[in-house]
């Protein structure tokens, strides 16, 4: 599994629901890597999307607990077992994690590398990415040169699991 999330530089992804920045460079990464692929989200993501639709051209997995919670267009899930389970149907197809925080903390184990938009200011987040920088697991594999939206300062980065090392 891999991961897609746009980070600030306290690794803030998001405000009541919302997403802190939309930078349209960063969106269209968003949707060359996800389309044609799997997406496993949360309820609260799923809702935060224009008419709280699923994504087209994407295979929509959404996890939450409520046992009652229907999503025309999306495959409903109650577990992160179940989750799995159900991306085993799609052999062809590379599975995306794309929030929102809880979702990302509970498939973080389950994955092998992770696209992080970096941008380098402050906003005023009330829900978080793992800091990846800070877990000896991870490492940067790819980042691209300086970006700018306006007066944002932004990067592209690759995160990929440490293999383990012989020494």
């Amino acid at each position: 599994m891999k991961m897609i999330a746009a980070v600030d530089a306290r690794w803030g992804i998001g405000r009541k629901n919302q997403l802190l920045v939309s930078i349209p460079a960063d969106m269209k990464a968003f949707r060359a890597a996800t389309t044609g692929q799997v997406i496993v989200m949360g309820r609260k993501t799923l809702e935060s999307f224009p008419g709280g639709k699923p994504l087209k051209g994407r295979v929509n997995l959404v996890l939450t607990g409520g046992r009652n919670y229907r999503a025309e267009g999306a495959t409903v899930l109650h577990s992160v077992e179940d989750v799995l389970k159900e991306l085993e149907k799609y052999p062809d197809r590379e599975a995306w994690c794309i929030g929102g925080g809880s979702i990302y903390r509970q498939f973080l184990p389950f994955t092998d590398e992770v696209h992080v938009t970096k941008i380098e200011h402050v906003y005023e987040a009330d829900t978080f990415f793992p800091d990846l920088d800070a877990d000896p697991e991870w490492e940067i594999t790819g980042i691209s040169e300086e970006q700018t939206y306006f007066d944002l300062v932004y990067h592209f980065v690759r995160y990929e699991r440490c293999r383990s090392r012989a020494i």
